[in-house]
């Protein structure tokens, strides 16, 4: 099975399409803002309110990451999800923004992923002595391959695991609930069935026809 296969799957059966994604709450925000004056208490889907929104737009024009950090975030989000025939990588799906987001939204998360970004050019470094950007695409992929598989991988590298499964969850996150995402996975929601009247088997059936 594809790596990209795999996360579909997780995706699917863990989080669905519900995970947070504040580009389309910001719209949905400012859609609900035109319909109601201002000093009426909004409220958006989900059960957030005016308030959290506002919050959002704040963390949004935020920085958390540092341009080095955010290209190591989008060499890592494509290693994890590539472009393929059927749609755009990780990146062009905008999960590194979605990461940057979370990482200001979620504190808690501040810590362990710039730690793992640390981990990665240190042991980038220690291998090849460069950082993990300025690695060849086989290098990046042998230090992931180390880290990617739980159940296989050395104790020594049990930072590097527990980061990678953060980032893996994240990027998952972010891709499939992007617009890319949506549709690498078919997911059209709620649309209007064209009706083309009674199936011929079971006009046939009854003896019938529209003629």
């Amino acid at each position: 099975m594809k790596r990209r296969d795999s996360l579909r799957a997780l995706t699917l059966s863990s989080l669905g399409l519900t995970a947070l994604n504040p580009q389309i709450a910001m719209a949905e925000q400012r859609e609900l803002e035109t319909q109601f004056p201002p000093e009426t208490p909004l409220k958006i889907p989900g059960g957030r309110i005016k308030e959290e929104a506002i919050r959002d737009a704040k963390l949004m024009k935020e920085k958390f990451f540092t341009l080095a950090e955010l290209a190591t975030i989008k060499v890592l989000v494509d290693i994890i999800i590539p472009a393929d025939d059927k749609s755009g990588s990780a990146s062009q799906a905008g999960v590194p923004d979605f990461i940057e987001f979370i990482a200001k939204d979620m504190p808690q998360n501040q810590t362990p992923l710039r730690g793992g970004l640390k981990w990665l050019d240190r042991e980038s470094n220690k291998r090849f002595g460069k950082i993990f950007t300025l690695a060849t695409k086989a290098q990046q992929i042998q230090i992931v391959d180390d880290i990617a598989y739980p159940e296989k991988a050395k104790p020594i590298y049990s930072q590097g695991v527990a980061f990678f499964n953060m980032m893996r969850n994240l990027t998952a996150s972010g891709f499939y609930t992007s617009k890319i995402g949506i549709g690498d996975l078919g997911y059209v929601g709620n649309t209007p069935n064209v009706w083309e009247g009674v199936p011929p088997d079971v006009l046939k059936q009854y003896g019938l026809s529209y003629e």
